[in-house]
């Protein structure tokens, strides 16, 4: 049985998720779900993003990924499924798959059309449940929907380049548990315009000329302890995801 994921933005606080999870074990009693998170920020599209991007590759291919941030489907936000990198997403068309699919090229999208869907106003359950364990089932995506070519792309989502390739501009997409900010600048992108050159990081009054490898990198152990840099001080890295 194919493991099925659940990110969303509908916290822990309400019966939503115990819901959506009772509903795939009444259709497959035998699911093995996992919950990537359900505390992106309410309609965060970047934030969920990042958080897809950096957690499906830990999980086997054929995986089935639900995906339950701004999920109302309207005529511009259309409830899509996606085969990528052999890994099946359902979603919203609302940039979240555009972001992942940034530099991967899906295998396959449609648009979902199944047969007498619920219109409530809980469409993961309604819909996006429904198509999880048909695909789990071993059904196919051409039977829950027609072929899809306009995935909604947000380009002003991604970092832009000024004063002839000398200044990166970029934004915050993420803070973590422990208070890090991530930006939506990743290495390969910094290093490719910054050509070996010196360079400066500006946050807003701040200016770092250095980007460290891990975060005790900051600390000088041979000074004392009550003069020592240390947690909870700014400094620049590249995270595990590779996004300064």
């Amino acid at each position: 049985m194919a493991i099925i994921t659940l990110t969303s933005d509908f916290g822990l606080k309400d019966h939503f998720i115990g819901t959506l999870k009772g509903t795939i074990y009444k259709e497959l009693p035998d699911a093995k779900i996992v919950d990537i998170s359900h505390d992106i920020s309410p309609f965060n599209i970047q934030e969920c993003a990042y958080i897809l991007e950096n957690s499906y590759k830990s999980f086997p291919e054929g995986t089935i990924h639900i995906v339950g941030v701004d999920s109302e489907p309207t005529p511009e936000n259309q409830h899509i499924a996606v085969l990528i990198d052999g890994h099946y997403f359902i979603s919203a068309n609302n940039g979240v798959i555009g972001l992942i699919t940034s530099e991967i090229k899906p295998e396959k999208v449609v648009e979902v059309n199944i047969p007498n869907p619920l219109h409530g106003s809980f469409p993961v359950m309604d819909v996006f449940v429904q198509v999880a364990c048909h695909i789990a089932r071993g059904g196919t995506l051409e039977v829950v929907g027609k072929p899809f070519n306009q995935l909604k792309d947000l380009r002003e989502f991604a970092p832009s380049v000024t004063d002839n390739g000398k200044k990166i501009i970029g934004s915050i997409i993420y803070i973590d548990n422990y208070g890090n900010v991530v930006t939506n600048i990743h290495k390969s992108f910094f290093e490719a315009y910054r050509k070996g050159r010196d360079f400066e990081i500006n946050a807003r009054t701040t200016k770092i000329k250095k980007i460290h490898n891990k975060y005790s990198d900051i600390i000088n152990f041979d000074l004392e302890k009550n003069k020592r840099q240390g947690a909870g001080d700014l400094l620049a890295l590249f995270n595990s995801a590779n996004y300064i």
